[in-house]
């Protein structure tokens, strides 16, 4: 059971309130809440390891000095990140994002107008990335948009740690694996993508775009995997692009911008951005549509006011 595996830090999973439970140099406990982020208590020396390692050994992941860093997903769905000395020098450091059972509809992030324009761009299986800060609700925001699909499409979802929670019928969820001290070869999100083509996708779902699998995704969605989504890091939604244009630049250098920024347009059509508030509630602030031929600007078709009309949301022609 979830409680064995966290001891008392278990007692911070019964409130639905709380998305994030951090752990400080082995013993300082802070939480996240609708009311922000703070102090709550202190862990027994040696507790924190104790933890842990309950939790890694089924999974058969370790953190040592090898290994000091680690990604894992609890029983819950939750996601565990745990660092270790030399790269946390002042002692073990552990950040849990919680799972949330709420079943979220696309009204907590949007009215209407807003809700109805994502409607349209989901069944017309336009390319969207979804962009946000650190715990703004993009994964949150992505499972809701995906809750929409035709359940008659095959839908391949690709994640460093499976985090998504697909009710679809026809669903594939494929995860990364690091290389392992035993010699075990690592699968990175560039080898899942070139897998999931391969399975026979219809929409295909990458978690995060934040390396050099921006290259074959943004590929895949110029090759007929209309209505695919994914999610960047990001303080804007103009910024998410340009970060994708920096990524590509970075891992496809005999490119110039005028050929990269053709291919970006040309492959996605929405970026979609969510924010948090003050409260904690996570809502969507912005969304824009890129052009083509794209020279690097983006037309708002919301922006916190009224929706625009004559959009990208129609159906793409493959």
């Amino acid at each position: 059971m979830l409680h064995d595996e966290l001891g008392s830090l278990a007692t911070h999973f019964a409130s639905p309130h709380i998305t994030e439970v951090m752990v400080n140099n082995e013993t300082s406990v802070f939480i996240e809440d609708h009311a922000g982020m703070h102090y709550v208590s202190e862990l027994h020396p040696g507790e924190l390891h104790a933890i842990v390692e309950r939790i890694l050994l089924p999974l058969g992941k370790r953190l040592d000095r090898v290994s000091p860093i680690v990604d894992a997903r609890l029983r819950d769905g939750s996601r565990l990140c745990a660092v270790i000395p030399p790269v946390s020098p002042h002692g073990m450091c552990v950040s849990i994002r919680r799972f949330t059972q709420e079943t979220l509809s696309l009204q907590h992030f949007a009215e209407v107008p807003v809700t109805n324009l994502l409607l349209q761009a989901v069944h017309n299986r336009c390319n969207i990335v979804v962009s946000g800060k650190a715990g703004s609700g993009k994964t949150s925001l992505l499972n809701v948009l995906c809750s929409h699909m035709n359940e008659h499409e095959r839908v391949v979802t690709i994640e460093d740690v499976r985090e998504l929670s697909l009710t679809l019928p026809n669903a594939v969820q494929l995860e990364t694996r690091p290389n392992t001290p035993e010699g075990l070869t690592g699968v990175n999100m560039t080898d899942l993508v070139r897998t999931a083509l391969r399975l026979r996708p219809d929409r295909i779902i990458v978690g995060e775009i934040r390396g050099a699998e921006v290259v074959d995704m943004l590929s895949a969605l110029n090759t007929g995997h209309s209505g695919s989504l994914s999610t960047c890091h990001a303080h804007s939604a103009s910024q998410a692009l340009q970060r994708i244009e920096s990524l590509m630049l970075q891992h496809c250098p005999q490119w110039n911008r005028e050929i990269i920024r053709d291919h970006m347009g040309s492959a996605i059509d929405l970026v979609v951005h969510v924010s948090r508030g003050s409260t904690g509630r996570r809502y969507i602030s912005e969304i824009v549509e890129i052009p083509t031929p794209f020279s690097g600007h983006v037309r708002h078709l919301f922006n916190g006011g009224e929706v625009l009309a004559g959009t990208r949301t129609r159906a793409r022609v493959e």
